[in-house]
């Protein structure tokens, strides 16, 4: 039966659910090599490049093209050969990355019409990783986190549809409503065999307040923003401005998955008074370097950054750059991996493409996006699949304790 998302008007491909998944994995298959091409700028949707590149585009449309005939005339029933070229370019976006989505023209006019304001959430942050939509970071206080939905818990299926055949743009959406609803969720919780049932109902959230805690006799000022927003590191250079001379500075960015990739490099610039701080670029997109500004430069005090799988974006970027200028050590796990900008493109039949067009680099050279940050101080988790790694609740903060011990060996 087809499915409708709880809020709105966005459908659901409506097959079996064998068939979704075979047209999934036909996708990924077939458009494996394709997403490449088009990543590389090989080709486009809207042309192709001459000669060989030419030719070996034309090859794949015409291996998609026989696919398409077998499917219709050999499948067990006929298929809806529409439902079939939505699942395909779903799969084709997805190739690329976790962010890029392919939109069918009722899921994007969903998409234009969500409200900025006023919406209801669950208080998650999710991407997509192994195919599902995986929990980064829970905030403090939400629904999510009375519910105990931690970090790395797949989201197997919401309102009773997979997640393994949704694009992350539609995920986000149908996780977010008006207040007081209810969102229902199939949870892979760590530990547990068999899926979670839940029934959570959304709320307005405002941003977690700033932690700020004084550490050793008051010569480590300690700040965990909780977000990167204009505001919020607004008032991180308000504290800065007030701390000692002789104040150490430890900043706690895990599970910090919110905020703007200028704040990010704003916060680290406090920090920082010249060099390379990011640099973005994309195939089309006009390379920018971020450089630190000596105006914007606040401390030269010695200083610790603390980060987990949950720190996330533009905190990454703050962690990076803290690491790559060696300006300070980074204690704790392997970040996410979230650092890159999307281009909305509009198809002529009202569908839509959000496209990955540039990524950040930390001033190593390496993309956020694909390598994450690798803290130089490893403590916990910090390999590739940690998200499927079995954690206990450690009975003391040992990755705090680790970044303590390190600036009080600091001299000021």
């Amino acid at each position: 039966m087809c499915g409708l998302f709880p809020h709105g008007a966005v459908p659901v491909v409506c097959v079996s659910r064998f068939f979704q998944r075979f047209v999934f994995v036909l996708a990924v298959a077939i458009f494996a090599t394709l997403g490449l091409g088009f990543a590389l700028g090989q080709f486009g949707l809207f042309g192709v490049h001459a000669g060989g590149d030419q030719d070996g585009a034309y090859r794949q449309m015409r291996v998609y093209a026989e696919v398409l005939k077998r499917i219709k005339s050999d499948y067990v029933t006929e298929p809806n050969i529409s439902d079939v070229t939505n699942g395909a370019l779903h799969g084709l976006l997805e190739s690329l990355d976790s962010d890029s989505s392919y939109l069918t023209p009722s899921e994007y006019s969903v998409y234009k019409a969500r409200p900025t304001t006023g919406v209801g959430q669950i208080g998650i942050t999710v991407s997509k990783r192994f195919g599902y939509a995986t929990v980064v970071s829970v905030q403090p206080g939400s629904p999510a986190d009375s519910n105990h939905i931690a970090d790395g818990d797949v989201i197997e299926s919401i309102a009773g549809h997979s997640t393994r055949e949704m694009s992350l743009a539609v995920i986000r959406l149908m996780l977010e409503g008006k207040q007081s609803t209810n969102v229902e969720l199939s949870l892979v919780r760590q530990r547990k065999p068999e899926p979670d049932k839940l029934v959570l109902q959304r709320a307005i959230l405002t941003p977690p307040a700033m932690n700020e805690q004084q550490y050793e006799n008051s010569t480590i000022l300690y700040l965990k923003p909780g977000v990167l927003t204009a505001a919020r590191v607004d008032a991180i250079a308000a504290k800065l401005k007030t701390a000692g001379k002789s104040e150490k500075i430890l900043l706690d960015l895990r599970d910090c998955s919110q905020g703007d990739a200028a704040q990010g490099l704003r916060l680290a610039n406090f920090f920082l008074n010249q060099g390379t701080m990011a640099t973005l670029e994309g195939q089309k997109y006009p390379r920018q370097t971020f450089t630190a500004d000596p105006a914007t430069f606040m401390t030269s005090a010695p200083m610790s950054v603390i980060v987990n799988r949950g720190t996330f974006g533009a905190a990454e970027l703050t962690a990076a750059a803290i690491e790559g200028a060696k300006r300070g050590d980074v204690v704790g796990e392997r970040t996410f991996g979230e650092g890159s900008v999307q281009k909305t493109i509009e198809m002529p039949d009202g569908a839509a493409l959000l496209l990955t067009v540039a990524k950040y680099e930390g001033p190593d050279g390496k993309k956020i996006q694909d390598e994450a940050v690798t803290p130089n101080v490893l403590v916990g988790a910090s390999t590739e699949d940690d998200f499927d790694i079995v954690r206990s609740v450690p009975k003391t903060d040992e990755v705090l304790d680790k970044a303590l011990q390190l600036l009080k060996a600091k001299n000021s």
